[in-house]
C-alpha cells in the first residue's frame, strides 16, 4: 500500500537581500531597530531546532526506560540505541560549535550531560 506523499511549498524569506544591498528605502534608525539576517535566521531555526534536541532527549529517555511506558505496556530498555541516541546529540554538539544561540546551545550541552550521567548510573541487568 503506498502513501501519497505531499510535501508543502517551502517559503524563502528573502528581506536579507535588501538589508545587504542597501535598497530596503527604510531609515537608518529603522534599519538599527529591525533585526539582522542573522538574527532573524536564529529567531526561525531555534524552535525546530530545539524540538529535535528535545525529541532526541524524549527517545532516549524512553530507551533508557526513565519514561512510563503506555498503560498495559513495559517500558522499553534499550541501552545500545540509548548510547547511539547520546552520540548523536554529541555529534551535534561538534558539528553546531559556534553556530547556535546561547539557549539552543545551553541547552544541547545539558541535554547531553544529563543524559550521558543517566546512561552511566543505568543499573546493569
Amino acid at each position: 500500500m503506498e502513501k501519497d506523499v505531499k510535501f508543502t511549498q517551502k517559503k524563502v524569506d528573502e528581506s536579507w537581500k535588501d538589508s545587504i544591498q542597501g535598497k530596503s528605502g527604510t531609515s537608518n534608525a529603522e534599519k538599527a531597530s529591525s533585526p539582522t539576517p542573522t538574527q532573524s535566521r536564529e529567531k526561525r531555526s531555534s524552535d525546530p531546532f530545539i524540538q529535535l534536541m528535545t525529541s532526541l532527549g524524549v527517545q532516549c529517555l524512553m530507551f533508557l526506560g526513565e519514561l512510563p511506558p503506555e498503560e498495559g505496556k513495559k517500558p522499553i530498555l534499550n541501552l545500545a540505541a540509548a548510547k547511539e541516541t547520546i552520540d548523536l546529540l554529541m555529534a551535534l554538539e561538534e558539528k553546531t560549535k559556534g553556530n547556535l544561540s546561547k539557549n539552543e546551545e545551553t541547552l544541547l550541552n545539558q541535554l547531553t550531560a544529563d543524559l550521558q550521567m543517566k546512561f552511566v548510573n543505568h543499573p546493569a541487568d
